[in-house]
């Protein structure tokens, strides 16, 4: 079973509104993540939402997904990651944690999902010498995602515990894509278009 944990709970201040709600194509960013999730074979969509939920909410309502709130969004990124994975199914052999401002196809997915080995702790895609999103954690890595923290680094901290049992993946510069600011958002729904 390959689970998926999407975080969606931030306040998003450098954009100055939830990045869920940002138009992507024809939908909303989360709504663009959760179909590609559901297209790319991903077994179940475990949404973690937080600032502005109810709003965002709605736009993903008629998706197949599980959606959990986080009400102390405010406190950093792992808490968000701590209620995924109590959410997510404990069997699950894969867990794909994705972030709401980082969009991927359904089809770079399929290719990420299909190179890990749950002999290794994570999957991370790479460009250029730089880690990209999103990641793929082994199941049996659950209980660690379950204790995150923001002190011990979060999914980082996680991640570099486990340093030598990562596999990476290299590919092009779409597995770097993270709309942070406005003009990351204007310049990649410019780009994001021109492929449409």
């Amino acid at each position: 079973m390959i689970s998926s944990i999407v975080l969606a709970a931030g306040m998003s201040t450098r954009m100055g509104q939830p990045k869920g709600l940002l138009e992507w194509g024809a939908e909303s960013l989360l709504s663009y993540q959760v179909r590609q999730l559901n297209d790319a074979g991903v077994d179940e969509v475990v949404v973690v939402l937080g600032f502005q939920s109810d709003a965002v909410h709605r736009t993903i309502r008629p998706l197949n997904c599980r959606v959990m709130n986080n009400p102390l969004y405010h406190t950093g990124r792992s808490g968000s990651l701590r209620i995924g994975a109590k959410a997510v199914n404990r069997d699950a052999e894969s867990i794909l944690i994705v972030n709401v401002d980082q969009p991927r196809p359904a089809s770079a997915l399929k290719t990420l999902i299909a190179a890990h080995d749950t002999k290794y702790a994570a999957t991370r895609p790479s460009h250029d010498g730089h880690s990209g999103h999103p990641v793929v954690v082994s199941g049996w890595l659950r209980a660690e995602l379950l204790e995150a923290s923001e002190e011990a680094g979060g999914l980082r901290g996680i991640l570099r515990a486990h340093g030598t049992e990562i596999q990476d993946l290299p590919g092009d510069a779409l597995w770097t894509l993270d709309l942070n600011t406005p003009e990351e958002y204007r310049q990649a729904v410019e780009a994001f278009q021109a492929k449409v």
